[in-house]
């Protein structure tokens, strides 16, 4: 079976929110490369129908997660306008087994590109950085999947928010940001930049150089989830999510069926 009909297949579970077993285990030999070509070919069909490209997503960022899956670097996922939640509030319509963590979200206000480039490069190009939270869904039955299922699936990406306030990308020290995550007013998870390749700005970096080898680029205006600070939390109906950035203030989410 050719890559675009493993990407229709997939498509076709992402936008029925039905599970379906792992591609590695019905067709022999699939690379990582071919994982971001089915990947590509499946964004493809949602902008055919007039959806919109507005930025990227980094997985598997911490040293621990890439361990536990045996790779020696992140991935990355396509962001759609359709993914953006516009109000703090998750549906769990169309969502298999939903999870969220935080993320520090930078927008580009110029172009980033190539194999060479470095944080001051990164940081030239960053508007301002926002609080964030990501809403990640695998397809696979379990949540169960290899390093080009994953890929293959978009990188779970399901949906977003970003706070209403962004904040200079000077202000902070984002590797020491504490975070801390509640589920219904107990704590969940606790974590810091840092958690994120030793600090968000490497998330950034190590996007570009993803990007160049398909030759994409992250263009201006463009926004870019660095990278899960802490573990993901199952959520379920009537959950209240709220997450403290330090001194970036909270983002408080409601879940419902």
């Amino acid at each position: 079976m050719g890559l675009r009909a493993i990407a229709d297949e997939i498509y076709q579970h992402q936008i029925t929110a039905q599970e379906l077993d792992k591609i590695t285990l019905r067709y022999d030999g699939l690379t990582v490369d071919d994982a971001y070509a089915i990947q590509q070919l499946t964004i493809q069909k949602y902008t055919n129908q007039g959806d919109r490209l507005i930025g990227w997503k980094m997985g598997l960022t911490s040293k621990a997660k890439q361990q536990s899956v045996g790779v020696d670097e992140a991935i990355f996922g396509h962001l759609l306008e359709s993914m953006e939640l516009t109000n703090p509030e998750i549906s769990l319509k169309g969502l298999i087994h939903p999870r969220v963590e935080p993320e520090i979200a930078f927008v580009f206000k110029h172009r980033l590109e190539g194999t060479h480039i470095t944080a001051r490069d990164v940081w030239l190009a960053t508007e301002c950085v926002m609080p964030a939270v990501e809403v990640i869904d695998s397809r696979y039955k379990n949540f169960s999947f290899t390093l080009v299922d994953v890929i293959a699936d978009n990188a779970s990406s399901a949906k977003f928010y970003v706070a209403d306030q962004a904040f200079s990308p000077y202000q902070f020290q984002l590797d020491k940001l504490g975070v801390v995550m509640c589920r219904n007013g107990e704590v969940a998870q606790t974590g810091a930049g840092a958690a994120v390749l030793g600090h968000p700005v490497r998330s950034i970096i190590e996007q570009v150089h993803m990007l160049s080898r398909i030759g994409k680029a992250i263009e201006p205006g463009m926004v870019v989830l660095t990278g899960g600070i802490t573990e993901a939390i199952y959520i379920y109906d009537q959950d209240t999510i709220s997450v403290e950035f330090e001194g970036m203030g909270d983002i408080e989410l409601s879940v419902h069926a």
